[in-house]
Parts: C-alpha cells; sequence; structure tokens
C-alpha cells in the first residue's frame, strides 16, 4: 500500500481545524476543476484535492490515517498489526493490494467489529463535487453532467440545476453517494457550485454590476438608454445631472430566483469623443465659453 500525504495535498498543516481544511478544499477545487483550470495536471490535482478531503473532513477517517503516522508521499508501507486491530477489524481480510482512500473508507472502528456484537449500522460515505456554470445557466437552470471518482470507477452524473441558484449554493443528490452498510442509509452527494467569470457582469452576492459608459450629453441632459439583463435587453433612465461612478439601480434585475433576486448597478462611466468633427468642436467650444462649471473647484469644496 503507497502513502498519500493528505494534509500536502491539501496545502493545510497537520494540526489543521476543520474549518481551515474546509476553506482550503473549496479553493482547491475551484483552482483545479477541469472546467476552470488551465494547469496541465488539473484533472489529476482535482481528484488528488476530493479524496484527502474525504478523509480528512470525518473525524473517525482523519483519526484513523493520523495514527498511520507521517511518511513520504508514494512510500510502500503497511499497517501495523495494532493499527488494523483498533480501526480496521474486519474491513479486509488482506493489505496487500489495498489502496490507503479505500482502506479509510471501509474502517471498522464503530461498526459493530467486537464479537459477540450485532454490527452496528452504517451510513455511507458522502462526496463532494465543485460544478463551475455560466451566469446565464444559473439564472435560467441547466443539466451539468459531472465525473464522479468512487473506489469501484469513474460515475457519470446528470445534475439539473434549477433556475435562480447563486455562486457557493450547494445541490444535494439524496442517497447518491456510497451504499450504507449494515442497514445504515446510503451517503449523498454534494455538488458546490460556482459561476464562471463573465466578460459583461461582475457578481457581488446576488447583486450584478456592469460598467455604463454615457455621453457627456447624456449625463448632463438625462436620458434613456438601453442595457443588457438576464433576461433581455431593458431601457434604463438616466437622471439630469449623473456623475461619474455613479450607480444606476435595476430592482430585481440581479441574479436569485422570486422575492429573493438581487439587483442589478450600472456604474456610470463619462465617455468624451476620441475625435471631433468641425461643428462637434465648435459647440464645444461655445459651451467652454459660455459654461462657469469648474470641475476641479467643486470636487475641492466637497473634500472640506
Amino acid at each position: 500500500m503507497k502513502f498519500k500525504d493528505y494534509y500536502a495535498a491539501l496545502e493545510v498543516p497537520r494540526d489543521a481545524e476543520a474549518e481551515a481544511i474546509k476553506k482550503a478544499y473549496r479553493r482547491l477545487a475551484r483552482k483545479y476543476h477541469p472546467d476552470v483550470s488551465k494547469e496541465p495536471d488539473a484533472e489529476a490535482r482535482f481528484k488528488e484535492v476530493n479524496e484527502a478531503y474525504d478523509t480528512l473532513k470525518d473525524a473517525e477517517k482523519r483519526a484513523a490515517y493520523d495514527a498511520l503516522g507521517q511518511r513520504r508521499p508514494g512510500e510502500e508501507f503497511e499497517a501495523p498489526q495494532d493499527w488494523r486491530e483498533h480501526f480496521a477489524s474486519g474491513a479486509f481480510s488482506g493489505f496487500e493490494d489495498v489502496d490507503l482512500a479505500d482502506l479509510l473508507d471501509a474502517l471498522g472502528r464503530h461498526r459493530g467489529g467486537a464479537r459477540g456484537h450485532a454490527p452496528r449500522p452504517r451510513q455511507g460515505r458522502d462526496y463532494d463535487l465543485a460544478a463551475a456554470l455560466s451566469l446565464e445557466d444559473a439564472h435560467r437552470g441547466t443539466t451539468l453532467e459531472l465525473q464522479l471518482q468512487r473506489p469501484e470507477g469513474p460515475q457519470t452524473l446528470h445534475v439539473t440545476v434549477p433556475a435562480g441558484v447563486t455562486e457557493g449554493q450547494k445541490l444535494r443528490l439524496r442517497g447518491k453517494g456510497a451504499k450504507g452498510r449494515d442497514g445504515g442509509a446510503d451517503g449523498d452527494i454534494y455538488v458546490h457550485l460556482q459561476l464562471l467569470p463573465h466578460p459583461r457582469w461582475r457578481v457581488d452576492g446576488k447583486d450584478l454590476y456592469f460598467d455604463l459608459a454615457l455621453a457627456p450629453w447624456e449625463a448632463a441632459l438625462g436620458a434613456q438608454v438601453e442595457v443588457p439583463t438576464l433576461d433581455g435587453n431593458v431601457l434604463l433612465t438616466i437622471p439630469p445631472g449623473t456623475h461619474s461612478a455613479r450607480k444606476l439601480r435595476l430592482r430585481g434585475r440581479g441574479i436569485g430566483a422570486g422575492t429573493d433576486r438581487g439587483d442589478m448597478y450600472g456604474v456610470v462611466h463619462i465617455e468624451v469623443p476620441p475625435t471631433l468633427s468641425a461643428r462637434e468642436r465648435e459647440l464645444f467650444e461655445a459651451l467652454a465659453q459660455e459654461s462657469r462649471f469648474d470641475p476641479r473647484k467643486q470636487h475641492a469644496e466637497a473634500q472640506r
């Protein structure tokens, strides 16, 4: 049996708290998810991270793993006899060709392994998967095809994602995990949803932000401009005297579902024409002569 350093896989110390292990898993699962990562070894690292988390998130399996001691990754070893009797009694008849993850998944501790006692029900193992999807698919709902690496081999899952999901939301596939033992319930699969970066919108919780470019006269005089939303284009009213960096809200146009849906904000950027026609220059020069507006003076007064 080859040793695997699960703490190194999750980039945490051996005395890391459970919450630190969970945070490390989420960070690395997102970093190495095959749908997101461009790393050449992303798929292998993603599987390694998931296997490590499956062991270290479970207090019993982590205790058994820690009891094996620390070795070099890939080092061949055998579990000591006292470890087998304490943790894996009755789990395997032989340990020669056993994978470490399978061994820890089949621990005999607290399963009624002691002689003369009826086995206690043991719930099946839960699995965690990370799934990345576009903002549009999160809004409309979609079906994802995911690969789950089980001890007996890979499995293809088709997961229905309801409309209106948000970043970090977790879908539970009840009873789709490992089989329970001795009458225990089957485990679950948890799918952790992650939103892919979008070229137009920035996500902040359930709110969406986008850059809204306005011409100087639109900002000064007010206007109605067409802007895109997840539900199609809509007209946004620009109040007269709108300044740069102002946030104009489109209520209920963010992400989420029903009354819990967020808002959308257009962050104003005032753009000037890169080149001017003769008539445009004439009009701007006339405005410069006529106007008494001094933006620097106004800014300095606002800072007093």
